[in-house]
C-alpha cells in the first residue's frame, strides 16, 4: 500500500512539485526520472562525458577493498568499473552510529533495486550501486545517537558520548575514533531492547564494528558492508588520499572560479526563493581546509583567502600549491560534494531523500561550470514498517491509514470519540452552541434592564461554558479509564508508526527490527520495495 506524499505532513513543497507537478520545476532540474524515453540518451551523454577522465577508478576502488573479502557480486561490480559502458547509481549518507535512521537502509536498497531494474531493461550498459561515505561532515551531534522503542514501547534515544558545542565541532566525523564510552552505549542499548534469539549475535557483531580506537567511518563502512555486500554494493571512501588526489582539478577550479560559481548559484537560489525555500545557504567558496585543529571553511579576502574562525591566511597561489601538494587537506561543502561525486563516478542516477532533491535545484549551474553531466535524481523509497500487532490495532479501530500520521493526542481523541459513541462530541458542542444562543438573548434583556449587568452576565456565561468543558474532559477521562487497554494500544500504535510526531524512517534505527526479526528482514524489505511507485510505502511484517 502507498500513500500520496501530500497526505503526510512535513515534506518540502519543492519535493512535492518535483514528484507530482514537474512542469512547475522543470527549469530547475532539466532532467526528470519519470521521462524514461530519455534514459538512453542520458546514459550515452554520461558515458561520453566520463570518457574524458584520466584516472583509473577501478584501481582506486580495488585498493579500498584490500582489507575486505567482498562477495562475488561486489567483486564483479568492481571489475565492471574497467568498462566504458559502466554507469553508477549513487547514494550516500552521514556516518550515523549503527547506520543512523532507517532511511539509510531504504536509500541503499533503492539504489540496489534500481540497478537491478535498469540492468534488465538496458543490456548494453552495466549498472552498479555505489554508497558514498559522507565522512567529511563535522556535525557530531547529528550522528552520535539512535532511536528505538524500548521495553515499555516508548520512544528512546540511546546516545554515544556527550553532545558538543558548535565551537568544538571542528573535526570531520569520519576521523573521530570511539573511546570507552562505546561500552556504555552498548550497555544502555542492550538494556533497552527485548532479548530475542537474535540479540546476542547481533550485539556481538556490532561490537566488532564499533569498538575503542575504531573510527566512525571505519565502523560505519564495516556495518554497511555486512548488510549490503551480498547485493554487490560498492562502498566508496572519498576521504582517502587517492580519492582526494583525483579531485585536485575540482578543488583548483573552485578556487580559481569561485566568484563566477557563487554568482550563478546565488541567482538560481534567488529565483528559487520566489516560490520555494532554498535548502542551502550559499557560501562564497565551497571548500573546507583541515589541519590538526579541525575543519575550517575557506573564505575570500581582498588579497587572497582565509580560514573562517582562524587567523590563517593564504594567497591564491599558496592555496593552489597546497592543493597540489596536500589535496587530503581539502574537502567539499554540501554544494560541491555532488560535483566531486559525479567527477569520480559515471553517475547515471543519484538516489536522494526529499531534502537532497530539493537542494539539487540550486546545483544546476555548478554542473555547467564544471562541465559535468548532471545525474537523474531518483527519490529514495520512503517506508513505514507495520508489525502484525500494530496492524491488528489499525483494523480493530477501522482507522484510515492517513490517521497514522497525526499527533498522538489527536489520534487518541479520535479513538475516545469512537469509544464514547459517535455523537458525544456533537452533544457537548450542541449544548454549548444552544446555551450561548439562549444566554445571548438573556444578556440582551438584562442590558435593557440595567447596563451594569452586562459584565456580570458575561462572566457568568464564561463560567458555565468552563464547567461544560470540564465536564467534557471528565467524560473523556472516564472513557480513557473504561477503555484503558484500547487507549494504550492506540498510543503504542502512534509511537511505533509516528514516533516523536515524525516518520518512523527518520527516528528509528534498523537494529530495532533486526533484533526482533533477524537479519533476513533486510531481504523481505528489499523484496517488498516498489521503486516504480513514488508514494510512501507501507510494508506489513
Amino acid at each position: 500500500m502507498h500513500l500520496n506524499y501530500k497526505e503526510i505532513p512535513g515534506y518540502p513543497k519543492l519535493f512535492l512539485d518535483y514528484i507530482y507537478d514537474y512542469e512547475k520545476v522543470s527549469h530547475l532540474y532539466k532532467k526528470y526520472f519519470r521521462n524514461k524515453d530519455e534514459y538512453l540518451s542520458h546514459f550515452k551523454k554520461v558515458v561520453y562525458n566520463y570518457s574524458k577522465r584520466n584516472f583509473d577508478l577501478h584501481e582506486i576502488v580495488y585498493k579500498q577493498y584490500s582489507e575486505y573479502s567482498p562477495s562475488e557480486n561486489t567483486q564483479n561490480n568492481i571489475e565492471k568499473l574497467k568498462s566504458e559502458k559502466t554507469l553508477t547509481i549513487v547514494t550516500g549518507q552521514q556516518l550515523g552510529i549503527l547506520g543512523g535512521p532507517l532511511y539509510t537502509i531504504y536509500k541503499t536498497l533503492t539504489a540496489i533495486k534500481l540497478c537491478e531494474v535498469l540492468s534488465e531493461r538496458y543490456n548494453d550498459f552495466n549498472f552498479i550501486p555505489v554508497f558514498w561515505l559522507e565522512g567529511d561532515d563535522h556535525d557530531f551531534n547529528e550522528v552520535n545517537s539512535i532511536g528505538l522503542l524500548d521495553l515499555q514501547n516508548e520512544f528512546k534515544t540511546v546516545q554515544y558520548g556527550e553532545n558538543i558545542s558548535n565551537d568544538d565541532d571542528r573535526i570531520s566525523v569520519g576521523k573521530l575514533k570511539f573511546n570507552d564510552d562505546i561500552y556504555i552505549f552498548f550497555d544502555e542499548l542492550k538494556s533497552s531492547i527485548r532479548n530475542t534469539e537474535f540479540t546476542e549475535d547481533l550485539l556481538n557483531n556490532l561490537k566488532e564494528f564499533y569498538k575503542p580506537n575504531n573510527s566512525f567511518k571505519e565502523s560505519f563502512k564495516n556495518l554497511i558492508f555486512s548488510l549490503f555486500d551480498k547485493y554487490g554494493l560498492i562502498i566508496f571512501d572519498p576521504q582517502e588520499n587517492s580519492s582526494k588526489e583525483i579531485l585536485k582539478p575540482i578543488f583548483k577550479k573552485e578556487i580559481n572560479d569561485f566568484r563566477t560559481n557563487t554568482e550563478k548559484v546565488i541567482k538560481v537560489s534567488a529565483d528559487l526563493e520566489e516560490n520555494y525555500h532554498a535548502q542551502i545557504k550559499v557560501k562564497p567558496v565551497n571548500l573546507f581546509y583541515s589541519d590538526e585543529e579541525g575543519r575550517y571553511l575557506i573564505e575570500p579576502t581582498d588579497d587572497g583567502f582565509r580560514l573562517k574562525g582562524k587567523r590563517t591566511k593564504f594567497t591564491k597561489e599558496e592555496l593552489l600549491s597546497t592543493i597540489d601538494a596536500s589535496p587530503e587537506k581539502f574537502s567539499p561543502n554540501v554544494l560541491l560534494r555532488p560535483i566531486c561525486q559525479d567527477y569520480i563516478f559515471p553517475t547515471a542516477f543519484y538516489v536522494g531523500g526529499p531534502n537532497e532533491i530539493a537542494y539539487f535545484a540550486q546545483l544546476l549551474p555548478m554542473y555547467k561550470l564544471f562541465n559535468l553531466e548532471e545525474p537523474l535524481l531518483y527519490p529514495r523509497k520512503s517506508v513505514t514498517l507495520i508489525e502484525k500487532n500494530i496492524m491488528k490495532t489499525i483494523d480493530k479501530f477501522k482507522l484510515d491509514i492517513k490517521d497514522i500520521f497525526i499527533e498522538k493526542n489527536e489520534l487518541e481523541e479520535k479513538i475516545i470519540a469512537l469509544l464514547s459513541g459517535d455523537n458525544t462530541d456533537e452533544i457537548f458542542k450542541k449544548v454549548k452552541d444552544e446555551f450561548e444562543i439562549t444566554f445571548d438573548k438573556l444578556k440582551a434583556k438584562l442590558f435593557e434592564v440595567d447596563k451594569t449587568l452586562r459584565d456580570t452576565s458575561s462572566k457568568t456565561q464564561d463560567k458555565i461554558l468552563k464547567y461544560v468543558d470540564e465536564l467534557k474532559n471528565k467524560t473523556d477521562n472516564a472513557v480513557r479509564r473504561k477503555n484503558e487497554t484500547s487507549v494504550n494500544q492506540v498510543n503504542k500504535l502512534s509511537t511505533a508508526l509516528y514516533p516523536n510526531s515524525n516518520l518512523q524512517e527518520r527516528e528509528i534505527n534498523f537494529i530495532y527490527f533486526q533484533n526482533k526479526y533477524g537479519s533476513d528482514i533486510l531481504d523481505k524489505i528489499y523484496d517488498e520495495l516498489d521503486i516504480d511507485n513514488s508514494g510512501h510505502q507501507l510494508v506489513e511484517l
